[in-house]
């Protein structure tokens, strides 16, 4: 496998390569602005070199190659589909696109150990909306089991791996372990979540407070009851909304995405107390490591693939329910009532593995990010950085040996074209994704919200916004990488 510390794929003839180098990746090179652009406009001049991609925004290259297989035994090659683990999943989808479209424009079936919903004319649109939001659909390494690439993991090991990572999360949130539930991906997560909620409380929308994740918005949005956003600092007006709204759920991320700002947790939870409201927290970027999300939470979902597992070719979620919430009787009832999205056993085998070393890359990465926040903060070239060291609601809730983790977001000073420049020189691998244990760099605001980049702007939210998850390459190097290309 390519060291991509030693490495890294940026160039612009690596269009479309796997980050990292495997079949599993999550993300994929996207070397020059213009590719990103062409990404998101579905240009083919990138879209047809592309041998990777977010296993949520699409399907991995062998659930894909698994998938042509049921259509061409079935005689089905007009039509699209998405591979399920499990029957409960693929129903889940099913019925959500009947919801919109007539019933006999999906339907399922089974081949080997996975389950496929097969779709046509209107409902190809529903099914992707399911796939991308919920995070439900099959995992890469299930494909390459019954495409016989990958021998499959015995039972026992996955079992004694998933209990070492529920003891290791455990650890780190000082949580009882048997409320610690591992699942399919962060959004499955936020999905099991939502399910509890729904299963004790009326169905209403819920209310996220601060800049949003685009589908930690857009799934309860579209899946479950609706969802309003507040993007708000004054106490007073969110107490104001959340009277107003009478959400089923407050979401809040630690921190957001990709400001880093995070909202008054302390006080907002006080206020959810107050309304009999569940606050339920995404603590992927700030780490369970750094801050103590639990403490002020009901419910916390974490997306392992980020973090966690630093690998950048596992996706992977946990449920965490907090044993001092005032729910957490109804919340254990509800858990039994609904079908928890597992992670595969291979996934589980290698999600132990990689994560064995996650406090020795924790600390790292929160250092060498401190140490090229601090440096780009003195360039004259650099606007603004954006770091959760300038956020007095994050270093609140900070743990006494916690760090700032490892995403900054900053903005050039001058037009977009030194900013495309820029980019384009970076020798650092460049595609979607954060928390590999080597560095990843993407515009952000053009890959999670291209097509609404007037509304992201209207939130402080700039365009040309260059997020950089930093990873564990020696902090001289990474400035003197940056500086060459500051330069051009």
């Amino acid at each position: 496998m390519r060291d991509l510390i030693k490495n890294p794929i940026w160039k612009k003839s690596e269009l479309g390569l796997p980050i990292p180098d495997s079949q599993h990746a999550v993300s994929v090179a996207l070397p020059e602005w213009n590719d990103v652009i062409a990404y998101e406009e579905k240009k083919p001049e990138c879209i047809n070199f592309l041998k990777s991609i977010y296993p949520r925004f699409g399907i991995n290259p062998l659930l894909k190659k698994l998938s042509n297989e049921v259509l061409k035994q079935n005689n089905l090659q007009d039509h699209n589909v998405w591979p399920y683990s499990s029957r409960n999943c693929v129903l889940k989808a099913k019925i959500y696109c009947d919801k919109f479209t007539d019933p006999s424009n999906s339907f399922i079936k089974e081949y080997q150990s996975l389950f496929f919903l097969i779709t046509k004319d209107e409902a190809n649109n529903f099914a992707k909306v399911f796939w991308q939001h919920t995070g439900l659909g099959a995992s890469s390494r299930e494909a390459a089991i019954n495409l016989k690439l990958e021998p499959r993991a015995e039972n026992d090991l996955a079992k004694d791996s998933e209990r070492k990572i529920i003891n290791r999360i455990s650890k780190y949130v000082q949580s009882n372990s048997e409320l610690i539930h591992i699942t399919s991906s962060g959004m499955s997560a936020l999905y099991s979540a939502l399910e509890i909620i729904y299963k004790i409380l009326p169905k209403k929308p819920t209310l996220q407070i601060g800049f949003p994740y685009v589908d930690v918005l857009k799934l309860p949005k579209n899946i479950f009851y609706g969802a309003n956003l507040i993007i708000e600092d004054d106490l007073q007006k969110i107490e104001f909304e959340i009277k107003r709204v009478d959400p089923a759920a407050i979401i809040i991320e630690l921190p957001s995405n990709p400001l880093l700002k995070c909202t008054n947790i302390i006080e907002i939870s006080k206020i959810a107390r107050k309304y009999n409201i569940p606050l339920i927290t995404d603590d992927t970027i700030g780490s369970n490591l750094n801050i103590n999300s639990l403490n002020y939470s009901d419910i916390v979902f974490t997306s392992l693939t980020k973090i966690f597992s630093g690998s950048g070719d596992i996706l992977a979620g946990s449920l965490i329910l907090n044993p001092k919430s005032k729910w957490i009787d109804k919340f254990k009832k509800a858990l039994n009532e609904i079908d928890i999205p597992k992670l595969s056993d291979n996934d589980l085998v290698s999600l132990e593995k990689c994560s064995r070393d996650i406090e020795f890359r924790v600390i790292n990465q929160n250092s060498n990010c401190l140490k090229l926040k601090k440096k780009l903060e003195n360039h004259h070239a650099v606007k603004t950085v954006f770091h959760p060291e300038n956020c007095p609601n994050f270093n609140s809730i900070l743990k006494r040996d916690g760090g700032y983790g490892c995403l900054l977001s900053f903005e050039l000073k001058g037009n977009i074209e030194k900013t495309k420049k820029f980019y384009n020189a970076l020798e650092l691998s460049k595609g979607p994704s954060l928390g590999t244990q080597f560095s990843l760099i993407c515009p952000y605001v053009l890959l999670a919200h291209y097509n609404e980049l007037d509304w992201a702007s209207s939130c402080g939210v700039p365009s040309n916004l260059i997020r950089v998850s930093v990873g564990l390459e020696d902090h001289n190097h990474i400035w003197n990488v940056f500086l060459k290309a500051l330069n051009t």
